[in-house]
């Protein structure tokens, strides 16, 4: 099994985003020497959310400080973006990093990001579609012309061209059911946030896996990223999962604004419009206490051999066989993250790496048990 690090740089009051940047790099340049598969970069805009604006340029830094590990985007935000330069920028890391590249893509859900790029919001779903077939046919074609709804492509061509076909190694993130038919064809893999019980998230991977069946590809086992609290005690490790998750709901908010229900009235993100009832309880600290314990146990926590138990059911139930993990969540201090992700380097990466149990394919027998309904429905994107 692989094991991944992701990189997400909130801001923290009192520290300049430099600083703030600079502990991020150190956590990346330690995921090699610790001995992790992969590091991955997220993308997000204009508020101190997560200060990663260009994910393959970040990457492209790693890819020379490197030689081994696996460098992956959580997530391109395709509709913000010209694909002929996401296809451009994947085929020059392609090149640089020598093959050691995947990709993860998304269409986004704050509406200060698409203001920003002066990009309709209700055109995000079909943007995200057909950017993402021009990117791949780009990779694909020493050379292609596009005429479609939003772009139209002169014959040209991507170069330098791309050494290992990086385009087979693509994977979406949070696919609507109008789009899950159409990524699967191009058969894109699925990439998992963690932010719903592990039943439940193992239906809509099992849902994507068997259209990407019916359209005449074998699916490829899920990408999950999931935020990680190790420490030698049990009580150590949730007292600082609770702490800092429960920062995660005021920068959620203030960088989305699920709370004020804009969403609602916005052509494909209704469901994200039903999420303002869940935020807007979020000031009630009994509510936000409920929802932070529920969030909690949906990611990895606890002594190292908890954390290898729970990896195990998670495999189980959805067959990862590539687990990205963040250490460094809702304001950390440095010295604390980096203790965590040492820890679980130490007594937890091995294991996933080498024990017989976290090895080889696992077959997904039937759909998994029934999930609950005492769920608070809150929604933690990456």
């Amino acid at each position: 099994m692989k094991v991944g690090v992701a990189l997400n740089m909130l801001q923290k009051e009192g520290r300049s985003d430099a600083e703030v940047f600079a502990e991020h790099l150190a956590l990346g340049d330690l995921a090699e020497p610790l001995g992790f598969d992969s590091l991955f970069a997220l993308e997000h805009h204009f508020t101190g959310y997560a200060m990663s604006p260009a994910p393959t340029q970040l990457l492209s830094y790693y890819a020379g400080r490197t030689k081994r590990i696996t460098l992956g985007t959580a997530v391109i935000v395709l509709p913000w973006h010209d694909p002929i330069r996401v296809a451009e920028q994947i085929a020059l890391l392609d090149v640089m990093s020598g093959g050691r590249c995947v990709f993860g893509f998304g269409r986004g859900a704050a509406s200060v990001e698409y203001a920003g790029f002066r990009i309709p919001m209700e055109e995000a779903r079909a943007r995200f579609v057909e950017s993402a077939k021009i990117v791949v046919t780009a990779l694909t074609n020493d050379s292609f012309e596009w005429d479609g709804e939003f772009f139209t492509i002169p014959r040209t061509s991507i170069r330098p061209r791309p050494i290992s076909h990086p385009e087979r190694r693509f994977y979406a993130s949070s696919v609507s059911p109008e789009s899950a038919e159409i990524m699967a064809k191009l058969g894109f893999g699925v990439l998992v946030i963690m932010q719903n019980e592990w039943p439940k998230a193992a239906q809509d991977i099992q849902r994507y896996q068997a259209i990407s069946l019916s359209v005449g590809h074998a699916p490829r086992p899920p990408i999950i990223l999931t935020n990680v609290s190790v420490a030698d005690s049990r009580a150590e490790a949730h007292e600082r999962a609770t702490r800092y998750l429960a920062r995660k709901w005021d920068s959620i908010d203030t960088h989305y604004h699920f709370s004020d229900g804009h969403l609602a009235t916005v052509k494909g993100y209704e469901f994200y419009g039903g999420m303002a009832k869940t935020y807007s309880k979020m000031k009630d600290e009994s509510f936000r206490k409920k929802a932070t314990e529920f969030y909690v146990k949906i990611q990895v926590t606890g002594t190292p051999d908890d954390c290898i138990q729970q990896v195990a059911e998670i495999r189980r139930l959805t067959g990862v066989d590539h687990l990205v993990t963040e250490f460094g969540f809702g304001g950390m201090p440095h010295e604390e993250a980096e203790l965590n992700m040492r820890l679980f380097a130490d007594r937890v990466v091995p294991v996933l790496q080498r024990d017989p149990a976290f090895t080889g394919a696992v077959t997904i027998a039937g759909a998994p048990a029934a999930v609950s309904d005492t769920t608070t429905g809150v929604f933690a994107p990456a």
